[in-house]
């Protein structure tokens, strides 16, 4: 299978990753309206109508044609509701994924399970080699969820945030950018 187009859609267990639409940010600015959600990464709460353009940046697509950036919502099943995000920057061999879950869905698991099933998802892709995700030292609840989704992290630190790795099964040797710069994280070589 080739990575290319935009994103599938998936599931888990109690939660449906759907492509993400503009039409999703007014349901989203109310799931993201907490500024404690801002805290590791910065920035402060959209309003709809800002959330709405870069929605519609996102669903454009990168200017790059080398890289894919694929956006999900995450609704949960039983309530119909938006509860967060997952995400995947993919570029050549690698994508670069991130998660958001709302804070009054916080700790129901839904953080690691949407993490799971989207580096399971990514990798399923068979031109993929590695998911990598930078998480701040500090944030114990997002380096669980990046550990439960089977990244392990490296040495390496960016801008701050250190970096965690997935390699494909069967992935061997060095993974895209990363091989000249950490030959000691055993998931890229």
């Amino acid at each position: 299978m080739q990575v290319t187009g935009a994103p599938q859609p998936f599931a888990t267990a109690r939660l449906d990753a759907l492509p993400l639409d503009a039409d999703h940010a007014r349901e989203m600015a109310e799931v993201l309206f907490d500024p404690a959600l801002h805290r590791w990464t910065g920035g402060e709460p959209e309003d709809a109508v800002a959330l709405r353009v870069r929605y519609e940046r996102q669903t454009a697509g990168s200017p790059d044609p080398a890289e894919l950036w694929w956006n999900w919502v995450l609704r949960v099943r039983a309530d119909g509701c938006l509860a967060g995000y997952v995400q995947a920057t993919v570029r050549g061999d690698r994508a670069e994924v991130a998660w958001v879950v709302g804070t009054r869905w916080q700790g129901r698991g839904y953080a690691k399970e949407a993490a799971t099933a989207l580096v399971g998802h990514l990798l399923a892709q068979r031109s993929l080699r590695a998911v990598v995700a930078h998480i701040h030292p500090g944030h114990a609840a997002s380096a669980a969820v990046a550990a439960a989704a089977g990244l392990r992290p490296s040495d390496r630190v960016v801008d701050g945030e250190v970096r965690w790795v997935r390699g494909a099964p069967g992935a061997v040797g060095p993974v895209g950018e990363d091989a000249a710069e950490n030959t000691s994280d055993p998931y890229i070589g």
